[in-house]
């Protein structure tokens, strides 16, 4: 698993969910994570999620730490256990910092304050998810809490790559388990 953080500012509006984004606009071929900063507005037509879009419930942020992930050879079922992985290592290290954080499902909340928004996808190729995490609360349509605005997280940066490092790990390590064990024939 590839990883990278992109330093210039990037809008997510969606459309970024897509078969070869990454490696078209970052040359990373192959399984790989992404994580850049910047607003992110993502109207009805650009939605993945259906409930939401049922619901009428476009995602905003003024400031928005986003994930980008592209996976090959599995399953939807299984790229949405790896985003719920995803979640779970983004909510162990905000623990590490002292932040009480409840996940339900693939939603982290503070405080009964929304943190995030994610989604996993199947295209034509891949599995694609996208999280992001509030770093600044207010204009959000929800109850939020941001990353720098409540949580006092300074160093976005430095928390994405510690939380793509962590999460290319564990898939790595997922991977060699697989391999150390011995077959059972009954």
């Amino acid at each position: 698993m590839k990883t990278k953080f992109i330093d210039e500012e990037i809008k997510y509006i969606g459309s970024q969910l897509s078969p070869h984004w990454i490696y078209k606009n970052f040359k990373l071929q192959g399984d790989a994570i992404i994580a850049f900063q910047g607003e992110c507005k993502v109207d009805l037509t650009e939605m993945v999620d259906i409930e939401d879009v049922i619901n009428n419930e476009p995602i905003y942020s003024k400031y928005m730490l986003s994930f980008i992930t592209e996976q090959f050879g599995i399953s939807l079922s299984e790229g949405v256990f790896r985003q719920r992985l995803l979640m779970c290592i983004i909510k162990e290290l905000l623990e590490e910092k002292g932040v009480f954080v409840v996940r339900n499902g693939d939603d982290l909340m503070i405080d009964g304050k929304k943190l995030s928004v994610s989604i996993a996808t199947k295209s034509v190729t891949s599995i694609l998810i996208h999280t992001g995490l509030n770093i600044l609360s207010e204009g959000a349509p929800v109850s939020a809490s941001g990353l720098k605005s409540e949580l006092g997280i300074e160093d976005t940066k430095g928390f994405a790559l510690e939380v793509m490092k962590r999460y290319a790990a564990e898939l790595d390590d997922i991977s060699m388990a697989c391999t150390k064990v011995r077959g059972v024939i009954e």
